[in-house]
């Protein structure tokens, strides 16, 4: 079998299309290559939805946390502090054992028990709170003299968050932000270890970097492979950040910019 038609057989079988049956002997690095990265389709998609939805509530929430009003303020707070203070591992299986309680007594929740949306709904909820705090202390740093100058043109309400609040937040938190992306990406291979199940062999670049693993007893292919991927993918992300960073600063003198850097989280 040529490589071409190995990836026409295999580059979307992540999502049930193409072959039907994983390869059993004599695996080429084309395979393996083609099945990875076909499972880092699952792992992009978690990443984008649960950022993308977890932006808006985490802005919400940072919002809730600083404001005066006790009745926003403390959920925000007990959100961000219980989803900050466990660890992400435990929220998969809680959440999991959670939507198998709840589906068998409610057919609504049945869907949340695979791993598509039951554990996009914990990534959801996990990046949310960390994002929170970033935006919430982002807010707390906004300097005096920008809301001062605010209210000296006149500008309050929705019109003086929408025109200064929030954009000066994003310029402050956006470093920070971009980490909590790029580790929010990195998690998703968590999912693989979850109690959420992958359906018809249907799993994430782990998923199939482990079976590599296991069926050629070689960890030292499939792995860097994996995280080859992953690399990639974690330049793309720093590249469209820093990017969206340069809009957000555009307006100061080049050497006030703040630049994108990637510091890993050893501990979480």
């Amino acid at each position: 079998m040529s490589c071409w038609q190995t990836v026409t057989d295999y580059a979307f079988r992540s999502l049930g299309y193409g072959e039907r049956l994983l390869p059993r002997t004599d695996f080429t690095l084309c395979q393996q290559f083609t099945l990875i990265g076909s499972g880092m389709i699952w792992n992009i998609y978690f990443g984008i939805i649960a950022l993308g939805c977890g932006f808006v509530l985490a802005t919400a929430l940072a919002l809730g946390k600083a404001s005066t009003v006790k009745a926003l303020r403390k959920p925000s707070e007990w959100f961000i502090f219980l989803f900050r203070g466990s660890p992400l591992f435990i929220q998969f299986f809680f959440a999991y054992f959670l939507f198998q309680s709840l589906s068998s007594q409610y057919p609504f929740f049945s869907g949340f028990t695979s791993a598509w949306l039951g554990a996009l709904v914990v990534l959801f909820f996990n990046t949310s709170a960390y994002s929170a705090e970033i935006f919430f202390g982002a807010l707390q740093s906004i300097p005096k003299g920008d809301t001062e100058a605010a209210d000296a043109y006149g500008l309050s309400g929705w019109t003086r968050f929408r025109r200064v609040i929030w954009p000066t937040m994003l310029r402050l938190a956006w470093p920070a932000y971009t980490n909590e992306a790029i580790f929010l990406f990195h998690a998703t291979t968590l999912v693989f270890f979850s109690g959420f199940p992958a359906i018809q062999q249907r799993g994430d670049a782990l998923y199939y970097a482990s079976y590599f693993a296991d069926k050629t007893f070689n960890p030292f292919v499939p792995y860097p492979i994996l995280a080859g991927y992953f690399i990639i993918l974690t330049l793309c992300i720093i590249g469209l950040f820093g990017w969206f960073n340069g809009r957000l600063n555009r307006h100061l003198p080049s050497d006030r910019r703040t630049r994108v850097r990637y510091r890993p989280q050893v501990l979480r």
